[in-house]
């Protein structure tokens, strides 16, 4: 069995406090730290610690407490996030660059310009957001580590090579 096989799956659960800006991007560079013991890429490490702490500072800006847990595999890295709070209400228009909820306290600290959202997004493979309001928010993220190149590099017999 070879080594990597050994060491995954990887899973950690950190608690976020809502509220505790004292202590915010904390966890996410607890993640960063344990990503690059792994030896992962840097990209990859860049990626997931963006995405990571957006995911944080939105618990702390919007919830009461949550729960991040992190999943390494040789194949991904995955990120379950899970909080309650306030919930959202509209989560398509969440999504959209610039949209925001934050109070004026959130946003003298430097936070809420509605770009949280929307740049898990942009810096990982694969996202799932569902809320419920007055209740929480489910979030999680996945960054492949092994993705297909590009599609149309793919090749079979029956189909020969394709061009893009």
């Amino acid at each position: 069995m070879d080594q990597i096989e050994e060491r995954y799956p990887f899973h950690r659960a950190f608690n976020i406090e809502g509220g505790n800006f004292t202590h915010a991007g904390s966890i996410s560079s607890q993640v960063k730290r344990i990503l690059k013991e792994e030896g992962l890429p840097s990209d990859v490490i860049r990626r997931m610690s963006i995405a990571t702490f957006e995911a944080e500072m939105n618990v702390i800006c919007y919830a009461r407490w949550g729960i991040l847990t992190l999943l390494v595999t040789s194949d991904f890295l995955k990120v379950v996030v899970d909080d309650e709070g306030v919930g959202i209400q509209d989560v398509d228009l969440a999504m959209k660059e610039g949209f925001s909820t934050a109070d004026e306290r959130i946003r003298e600290l430097g936070f809420g310009a509605g770009m949280g959202l929307s740049n898990i997004k942009k810096v990982t493979d694969e996202m799932v957001l569902t809320s419920v309001v007055n209740e929480g928010t489910h979030l999680e993220f996945t960054i492949h580590l092994n993705p297909v190149e590009n599609f149309n590099e793919v090749s079979t017999p029956a189909m020969g090579r394709m061009s893009g």
